[in-house]
């Protein structure tokens, strides 16, 4: 969602936890699941990120762990693009078409393994009554159906996407959807105050 949308990039998880849940939970802590970001395709991504993370260690309830993140240089197999039929005597701009072609691969390692262990150990701790998971990752159906049927926990899914995986919607013991109005009212301020007394802004082109 936000990737198309990077306006709302500056979002608040406790506040959009807030905001989807029913008024009676009381969201004790906030697990935020990420990895450092790579500057080789973008150098101005980790000043982006850090920004970014200095706000969150500004709220008490969000505790932050970090997986890896790769960036490395791979084959893969080319998809060749469809022509327009509309004009049929329209060529492809080289030819012949490669087979493969080299790319930067970027992969997150590291954080649905982290998601997965932190709800086991909180459910086995009896640190939630509640908790809500936010992904579309199918990796995570087994952690959640065990919480919820070995533990009887009530896990529930917070879905970024219209239609959520089959799997994880069926393990879960319900569904919210994130919506436009969710991300909107969830954005830190801008500027923002830390505790520290220093003032960060959000990032120019998150605008």
């Amino acid at each position: 969602m936000l990737k198309p949308n990077p306006q709302f990039k500056w979002l608040n998880p406790h506040q959009l936890a807030r905001e989807i849940l029913i008024a009676t939970n009381q969201i004790t802590k906030v697990r935020y699941f990420t990895a450092r970001v790579s500057g080789r395709l973008d150098p101005q991504a980790p000043g982006r990120q850090q920004i970014y993370l200095d706000a969150l260690a500004n709220v008490p309830e969000i505790q932050m762990h970090f997986g890896k993140f790769l960036a490395t240089k791979a084959w893969a197999g080319l998809v060749h693009p469809n022509l327009d039929p509309a004009k049929p005597r329209a060529k492809p701009p080289f030819l012949p078409w490669p087979q493969v072609v080299r790319i930067f691969r970027t992969d997150e390692k590291g954080s649905d393994v982290n998601l997965a262990t932190y709800l086991l150990i909180d459910s086995f701790r009896n640190n939630f009554d509640v908790a809500a998971v936010v992904t579309n990752d199918t990796d995570l159906v087994e952690p959640i159906r065990f919480v919820t049927q070995d533990m009887g926990k009530v896990v529930g899914l917070l879905t970024p996407v219209p239609q959520p995986a089959h799997a994880l919607a069926k393990a879960a013991s319900f569904v919210h959807h994130i919506r436009e109005k969710h991300l909107r009212a969830a954005q830190f301020p801008e500027p923002l105050t830390l505790a520290s007394g220093r003032t960060i802004h959000k990032p120019a082109s998150w605008a």
